[in-house]
């Protein structure tokens, strides 16, 4: 009788701390995809589980609510210490993981209740007395695999919504995706308090009640998956509103360039059909002795030709009016602009595709090589059987923060009016063609490799 007072002893005494860790475990792998730094990140699950053994150890006069604050408000401290960055999202992140906590813990236990109380009144365990403690080991086991279960595809569905793990949350957001869990667990607190109260007054539960309690949980979990799928859904759908409304000005910009395409060809084609009326009239000044007057018409003649003539030839008008603005603003910004750029032609890459490439990725070059000390932009294509390359280099003094997800370089200016989208439009017109984009940063430059599969 003492070894089994004993065993039922230890058993108890063990489920709580098997518990602990099991939901460290669960606070850890919410986290982790949320944090940049992965070094320490294993700290959050691990200061958790800790601070409940502890609190359990030492046996504080406190609540299970009040114990259960103190372990999540400790982790979120450890979280916050690991990477000093939005603090918003880290917050819904413990806020998300407590109710979650609440939810799928009370869940199971009505389920290890309803299954103890029903196994436990059986003729078998009747006439089988011995069996009760195996029965309670049995049942305590199915109660900790339920419930990592049920927190665990409950994270699952979480962390496969929530796309933009690394995007800055604000207050507001902050305060509209944390009001289910908050409501969620005030119900939680009236649930439980009225079903100790019902247990201790009448001896036992109400089937129904159970089940009513059950649909509540699982509706409170679905409801905090719903709002941030929905919350994901405009955060996506903004996003694609900024990319295209940058397109569309880069679209704007390619009009406005094609418009001086065609005023240059305008004007070479009324140089054209003026040419004759100029050499008639310098063949008269020579003629007539006029050599002066001959060579200042000619010399203006030079002059008009050259404004209307472009000094690039780079196999297509329209790339020819992006590298010569770009090359004029490289200059003016007295930075270097080599430039060693073919068009593809007879291929099926189309020309405003094209343009789209290197607006992006020679304004992108401007605005970082300009910090360096000796500024450099150089610009190469060439192509390999009917693979179509372009690089793009300059040098670059300082840093530069990743985009996990996207595997891209973003910038401050990001988020603000439209800038830093400029890498993943040429993206997306590389995946157009079958092809991808590179980036190499090496020795204080940087180097953007562009693939275009041609079809001829």
């Amino acid at each position: 009788m003492v070894y089994d007072e004993i065993y039922w002893t230890m058993i108890s005494y063990m489920i709580p701390i098997a518990k602990s860790f099991m939901e460290g475990y669960c606070f850890y792998r919410l986290a982790k995809p949320f944090m940049e730094n992965k070094k320490w990140i294993f700290c959050v699950g691990a200061v958790y589980s800790l601070t409940m053994l502890i609190l359990y150890i030492i046996s504080l006069h406190l609540d299970s609510f009040t114990a259960y604050s103190i372990g999540v408000f400790a982790a979120f401290l450890v979280m916050c210490w690991i990477d000093q960055k939005n603090y918003e999202q880290k917050a819904f992140i413990t806020v998300v993981f407590f109710s979650l906590r609440w939810f799928t813990s009370a869940i199971t236990e009505i389920l290890y209740d309803n299954l103890y109380n029903f196994i436990g009144n059986t003729h078998y365990m009747t006439i089988h007395p011995s069996m009760s403690f195996a029965l309670y080991v049995g049942v305590c086991l199915l109660y900790l695999v339920l419930e990592f279960l049920f927190t665990a595809i409950s994270i699952w569905c979480i962390l496969k919504y929530y796309a933009y793990k690394y995007d800055k949350m604000s207050k507001k957001e902050l305060l509209m995706l944390a009001v289910p869990s908050f409501l969620g667990v005030a119900g939680y607190e009236i649930i439980q308090s009225y079903r100790n109260f019902y247990i201790a007054e009448i001896g036992k539960n109400s089937n129904m009640y159970d089940v009513m309690s059950l649909l509540y949980y699982a509706t409170a979990i679905i409801t905090i998956v719903v709002v941030i799928v929905l919350y994901q859904s405009i955060k996506t759908g903004q996003k694609e509103k900024l990319q295209n409304n940058l397109l569309a000005t880069q679209m704007d910009s390619i009009r406005q360039h094609i418009e001086q395409v065609e005023n240059l060809y305008q004007d070479i084609r009324s140089m054209k059909h003026d040419m004759t009326n100029h050499v008639i009239t310098l063949e008269r000044l020579y003629t007539g002795n006029k050599v002066e007057e001959a060579k200042a018409y000619s010399k203006e003649l030079k002059t008009v030709l050259a404004k209307a003539t472009n000094k690039l030839n780079s196999g297509n008008p329209v790339t020819d009016v992006i590298l010569q603005e770009m090359q004029n603003k490289a200059e003016n910004m007295k930075i270097h602009f080599h430039i060693d750029f073919y068009y593809p032609i007879d291929s099926n890459v189309n020309a405003f595709d094209m343009s789209v490439i290197l607006h992006n990725a020679l304004q992108n070059a401007l605005e970082n090589s300009v910090k360096a000390k000796s500024p450099y932009i150089s610009i190469l294509s060439y192509h390999r059987n009917n693979a179509y390359m372009i690089e793009i280099r300059n040098n670059f003094a300082g840093n530069l923060k990743w985009d996990i997800e996207s595997e891209l370089p973003v910038t401050s200016k990001r988020n603000i009016d439209g800038h830093g989208y400029g890498l993943s439009n040429i993206r997306r017109v590389a995946e157009k063609y079958s092809g991808d984009i590179a980036i190499d940063l090496r020795e204080d430059e940087f180097c953007l490799s562009i693939m275009l599969m041609m079809e001829r």
